[in-house]
C-alpha cells in the first residue's frame, strides 16, 4: 500500500523542486501509530522548507511521477546556504490532524487507536503518517479534522509568547504582523488572561481588523506617526517583550528604542547608561530576509535572540507543556480556532497558480491541505 506525499530537493543545477511522490506505508513500531491524515495546514516554517526564502512567483509549472510539480531558481548565494540540502528529498508538513487506524503496542499508542488525531513533527503533507504517539493529541469528539489540523503550530507559539512573559516577569507584549492568524489567536488568550498588547499592523484594513476585535492598541507601521504611536502603547502598557515574525528592517530597532524611551521616564535618577530595565526582542520568523538594523541607542539592558516552539517547550518542560496542551484542545473552537481562506486536495497543491496563492504569505491567506 503507497501514501502520496509531498516532498523539496534542492538540486546541483541551482534549482529547487517541490513535487509528489507514492512512498510505502511503514508498519508503527511499540510506540508509534499510524495516522490516516485527512487535513494540514501551509504554515510559512512549511514553506521554508518547500521553497526556501524564494518567491514563488519565479516558479514553474513542471511534472513528476504524473503528477504537477514547481520548480523554482535559486540564487548562487543562496545556493551555498542550502548545500547540505542539495540531493535530498525532504517530506513537508509540520502539523495535521487525521484517525488513527493502526498503533504500536505500547499503552499510549493502544490509548489512540481509532480516535482522530492532531499531530506534530514533519512529514504531515501525506496521506499516511507513522508518527510516534508522543508527538499527537487526541481530538475532542466534536472537533473535526479540518478544526484539529492547526492544533500545535499557531496554538502552541502564540501560547508560548504568553507563557515567556510569565516565565520572564514580563507584564505585557508588542507584537509585529499581528493581524495574521497567530497574531488574531495572541490578542484573545491576551484579552483571557489580561496581559497588555502592542499589535503592530502594516495596514489601515488590518487596524479595522483587530480593533473590530476588541484589540486596544493597534497601530499602523506605514503611518507617519508610527514612532509617536508606539512609544505611547509602550508607555501605557509597560510593554518590555516583543515578538517579531518579520526579522529584517528597522521594526525591532524602533520598539527597543520606543521600550527605553518609556522605561527612562520611569527612572527616578538618570543614568548615562540608560535604564536597568531589561527589553527583550525575540525573532521568530523571517517575513523580511534582509539584514536586521540595530542602532543600539536603548542602553545596555536589551536583548535580541530567536524563538522557536521546540526549543522553548524543552525549557518550559513537561508539565507546562502539558497545560499548554490541554488549554489549546479545550479552546479550538474559541480562542485557538484556525480560519483558512483556501482550501486544496494534496494532488492538486503544487499546481502553478495554486503554488503562487499560498506562496505570497499574505495577512489573512491561509491554505488548508486535504487528503483523498
Amino acid at each position: 500500500m503507497k501514501s502520496l506525499q509531498l516532498q523539496s530537493c534542492v538540486h546541483e543545477n541551482s534549482t529547487i523542486e517541490c513535487a509528489l511522490f507514492e512512498v510505502d506505508i511503514p508498519e508503527p513500531g511499540p510506540h508509534e501509530v499510524l495516522i490516516k491524515v485527512e487535513a494540514a495546514p501551509i504554515n510559512p516554517s512549511d514553506l521554508g522548507l518547500m521553497f526556501g526564502i524564494l518567491d514563488t512567483d519565479t516558479a514553474q509549472a513542471s511534472e513528476r511521477n504524473g503528477y504537477p510539480s514547481v520548480v523554482l531558481p535559486v540564487p548562487e548565494a543562496m545556493m551555498r546556504a542550502m548545500k547540505s540540502r542539495v540531493g535530498q528529498w525532504l517530506p513537508g508538513g509540520n502539523e495535521g490532524a487525521g484517525t488513527v487506524v493502526a498503533a504500536g503496542s505500547d499503552a499510549m499508542a493502544q490509548a489512540l487507536m481509532g480516535k482522530r488525531v492532531g499531530a506534530f513533527g514533519g512529514e504531515l503533507f501525506s496521506q499516511y503518517r507513522c508518527i510516534p504517539a508522543v508527538q499527537c493529541m487526541a481530538l475532542p469528539d466534536d472537533v473535526s479534522s479540518e478544526e484539529g489540523a492547526s492544533c500545535v503550530v499557531n496554538p502552541m507559539t502564540a501560547l508560548g509568547f504568553v507563557e515567556t512573559a510569565t516565565m520572564e516577569g514580563h507584564k505585557a507584549i508588542v507584537h509585529a504582523a499581528a493581524a495574521s492568524n497567530l497574531g488574531q489567536m495572541l490578542h484573545r488568550i491576551c484579552a483571557e488572561d489580561g496581559i497588555p498588547l502592542v499589535n503592530i499592523v502594516r495596514s489601515a484594513e488590518q487596524v479595522a481588523l483587530l480593533k473590530g476585535q476588541g484589540a486596544e492598541h493597534v497601530l499602523n507601521s506605514k503611518d507617519d506617526d508610527f514612532p509617536k504611536q508606539l512609544l505611547a502603547a509602550v508607555e501605557a502598557t509597560g510593554a518590555t517583550l516583543a515578538f517579531d515574525p518579520i526579522g529584517g528592517g528597522t521594526l525591532s530597532n524602533q520598539i527597543l528604542g520606543a521600550m527605553e524611551t518609556a522605561a527612562q521616564k520611569r527612572m527616578p535618577v538618570w543614568s548615562r547608561y540608560g535604564s536597568d530595565e531589561h527589553k527583550q526582542v525575540y525573532v521568530y520568523g523571517m517575513l523580511d530576509p534582509a539584514p536586521m538594523s540595530l542602532t543600539r541607542g536603548y542602553g545596555f539592558a536589551w536583548s535580541v535572540g530567536g524563538w522557536l516552539l521546540t526549543p522553548f517547550l524543552q525549557r518550559a518542560g513537561l508539565e507546562r507543556m502539558i497545560a499548554m496542551q490541554q488549554r489549546v484542545l479545550a479552546g479550538l473552537k474559541t480562542t485557538f480556532a484556525s480560519h483558512y481562506s483556501d482550501r486544496v486536495e494534496l494532488e492538486k497543491a503544487l499546481e502553478l497558480p495554486v503554488v503562487q496563492t499560498y506562496g505570497r504569505k499574505a495577512t489573512g491567506q491561509k491554505t488548508l491541505v486535504t487528503m483523498s
